[in-house]
Order: structure tokens, then C-alpha cells, then sequence
């Protein structure tokens, strides 16, 4: 049986996390109130980021972005795109 758990992106009980994706409280937080498929568009999201960005995750402040992209990217909120994309459409 599939864990499931309240999306805090999609406000809807969906297919949960199989482990946390980070260690510690964090990881754990994320584990508990994020889906996989909320997980997943934003590992996407931020691939793109980075490359279109051109970050560097050695640079201290390249990660501490990516992760404030996170946390908005997973509340909801508005969150970085990058300049020029435009979303495939369906």
C-alpha cells in the first residue's frame, strides 16, 4: 500500500515521499507534508534553475537560494523561473 500524505503544494491527500530527501529535521519535514509528485516537479524546476542560472552548488549562496526556491516552490508561493522559459502546453 502507498504511504499518502496532505500535500502542503496541492492541498490534496496524494502518494508520499518512499524517504526523506535530505537528513535531519528538514528532510523529515518535507518526508511528512510534501508528495512525490510536488517532489519530483520541483527537482525538475530545479535542475532547470540551476543550469539556466548557471549556479553553482559549491557557492554557498547559489544553495542558499535554491533553497529558499524550495521552500516557496513547495508552499505555493511565487517562486524563481527562468528567464525566457515558457511552460510546454497540453
Amino acid at each position: 500500500m502507498t504511504r499518502t500524505v496532505m500535500c502542503r503544494k496541492y492541498k490534496q491527500e496524494l502518494p508520499g515521499l518512499d524517504r526523506p530527501p535530505y537528513p535531519g529535521p528538514k528532510g523529515e519535514a518535507i518526508y511528512q507534508d510534501v508528495s512525490k509528485r510536488a517532489w519530483d516537479e520541483w527537482t525538475a524546476h530545479q535542475t532547470m534553475l540551476i543550469n539556466e542560472r548557471r549556479l553553482n552548488m559549491m557557492d554557498p549562496e547559489d544553495r542558499k537560494f535554491i533553497q529558499q526556491e524550495m521552500e516557496k516552490f513547495l508552499s505555493g508561493e511565487e517562486y524563481a523561473q527562468a528567464e525566457g522559459y515558457v511552460p510546454p502546453t497540453e
